[in-house]
């Protein structure tokens, strides 16, 4: 017996302005489409259930890159993710501190010191005058440098007599201090000694991170954290409890290099598709991020000459790990935020291109040379971009690579020119998860900072920005034939708005809401 479910306008995105006027569904799949009156005449007795929508349909979103985990720590840790000031960090600091217990540790996420009118990061004595004893450790926004008090280095054993770390920087003041700034690969040295988050907080933290999700639209995510909480076991646990369980959600799990030799050694392979839990490409990072000038440029960085980023692993290590994706059939997703990090990559997937119909991911691909995104065309790349970046990093990222190479970066509709598959994600919580202001962000390229559209030349259109959140994501995984579009067959998973975005001026497209969101047939969020 199934459902008929019906809106103001359905939009299937089979095809530009593709509309249907009702859909029936049956065991969490759309059997049908059509008109009302048509579907009611050819299943009569069969339509147990009449559902008025009140909206605009799409299909239910997809994002195509996002930290499940992590979203849920910053949803339910300290978020400084919206803190303006410097001042108002040590605030928040020191206010949490009072409501500890002896010896615990305060873990803040998401501060972006662009967003201040110093933009200069918090030092270690700033924490330490606050802190009461306590170690605390703030997580920069993009992730890729955190900032350590005096007792968190303490308990990690590290002084300035610290020897630096392959693939990342221990941050000294001119006197040869540590700030208590650790970029990239350093991090671990504070990482490693931080409290693990138990089977009980991962579960907690995946389920606070995919009701968010679900309110924003978002009936699946490409995610990667098997390797960050306590090993690949007990992160896929915690997945396993929570999915689909308690929560209707599909999750498809990006596989840390670290891990990968324990995905096999547990029985599980990549590449096996599940309606709800299923585990990706091999996951690996070849640079930094551009806050923190680790991002790998092939020049140096406009704002300082003395260097080109960070590279991860030497070329070598990098090589290993893409035979060690083709040994087990596993294409790779590969952080590359330089275009001397993308061209690494390009490099070797000429050299070992993935075989059958599996796709290669470049993720992020911000800073960009022309004749790199010639080359890729010709490759099974797949580019994961995300929007938002656009809206967060400019201006200022004009001053860190200079206007000539920021003019030629984030070049989201180039890549689609030249046939490059672009699939769209937040990157949360680096970013928020909200794809209508993501997709706002793809058609406008407005800066938040001072609301200034940059390079408008690769602004898409509507249609193209929302595939980037439906269809291309399924495209990715080879699940379109069941996910990112209304068609018979697909998974009955939708998302109701309150605005109609082919219809509402280009500007207030980041002021559409989401109304319901109903995944396999169900109602899992109503506003």
């Amino acid at each position: 017996m199934g459902k008929l479910w019906y809106g103001e306008a359905i939009y299937t995105m089979t095809g530009f302005g593709e509309e249907v006027e009702a859909i029936y569904t049956k065991e969490g799949r759309i059997i049908d489409t059509g008109l009302k009156h048509d579907l009611k005449t050819k299943y009569g007795d069969e339509i147990v259930e009449e559902v008025e929508l009140g909206g605009t349909v799409l299909p239910g979103f997809i994002d195509s890159h996002l930290h499940i985990v992590g979203h849920g720590e910053k949803l339910i840790r300290l978020d400084l993710s919206e803190v303006n000031s410097r001042k108002e960090v040590i605030q928040k600091v020191g206010d949490s501190i009072k409501t500890l217990s002896d010896g615990e540790w305060l873990i803040g996420e998401g501060f972006n010191e662009n967003n201040w009118d110093e933009p200069i990061m918090i030092h270690r004595k700033e924490l330490d005058d606050v802190s009461d004893g306590h170690p605390v450790v703030l997580t920069r926004v993009c992730r890729h440098a955190l900032v350590a008090n005096s007792k968190a280095m303490e308990i990690a054993g590290v002084d300035e007599f610290t020897e630096e770390v392959a693939g990342g920087v221990i941050e000294h003041d001119p006197f040869g201090h540590l700030t208590g700034a650790f970029h990239d690969q350093a991090q671990e040295l504070i990482k490693a000694v931080m409290p693990t988050p138990d089977h009980q907080f991962l579960t907690k933290a995946i389920k606070t991170s995919v009701e968010d999700l679900l309110s924003k639209g978002i009936v699946s995510g490409h995610s990667e954290d098997l390797s960050y909480y306590g090993g690949f076991n007990q992160a896929y646990d915690a997945f396993k409890k929570v999915i689909p369980n308690e929560k209707l959600f599909r999750a498809h799990l990006l596989v840390h290099h670290a891990v990968v030799d324990d995905l096999h050694e547990e029985g599980y392979q990549s590449q096996q598709k599940d309606d709800w839990l299923e585990f990706g490409a091999m996951k690996l990072f070849v640079d930094g991020a551009l806050g923190g000038r680790t991002a790998l440029l092939s020049e140096p960085y406009e704002d300082d000459p003395t260097t080109k980023g960070v590279s991860i692993h030497t070329d070598q290590e990098l090589e290993a790990l893409i035979k060690k994706a083709r040994h087990y059939h596993m294409p790779i997703a590969a952080h590359t935020i330089g275009d001397q990090a993308v061209e690494k990559i390009v490099e070797l997937v000429e050299m070992y291109p993935p075989t059958g119909e599996l796709k290669d991911r470049i993720i992020h691909a911000q800073i960009m040379r022309p004749e790199l995104t010639e080359r890729m065309k010709g490759l099974p790349l797949i580019i994961d971009i995300q929007p938002l970046f656009v809206s967060s990093d400019f201006p200022w990222v004009i001053d860190r690579v200079g206007y000539e190479r920021a003019m030629q970066s984030y070049p989201w509709r180039s890549f689609m020119e030249q046939g490059l598959l672009c699939a769209g994600g937040s990157d949360a919580p680096i970013e928020m998860v909200h794809p209508m202001i993501s997709i706002s962000a793809a058609v406008n390229r407005r800066s938040t900072y001072d609301g200034e559209a940059y390079n408008e030349s690769q602004c898409i259109s509507v249609y193209d920005a929302i595939k980037l959140y439906t269809v291309n994501p399924a495209r990715v995984i080879n699940k379109e034939d069941v996910q990112g579009q209304i068609k018979p067959g697909a998974f009955a998973d939708f998302v109701v708005l309150d605005q109609d975005p082919f219809k509402v001026e280009k500007e207030k497209l980041q002021d559409i809401g989401v109304r319901t969101t109903i995944v396999n047939e169900q109602v899992v969020y109503q506003s």
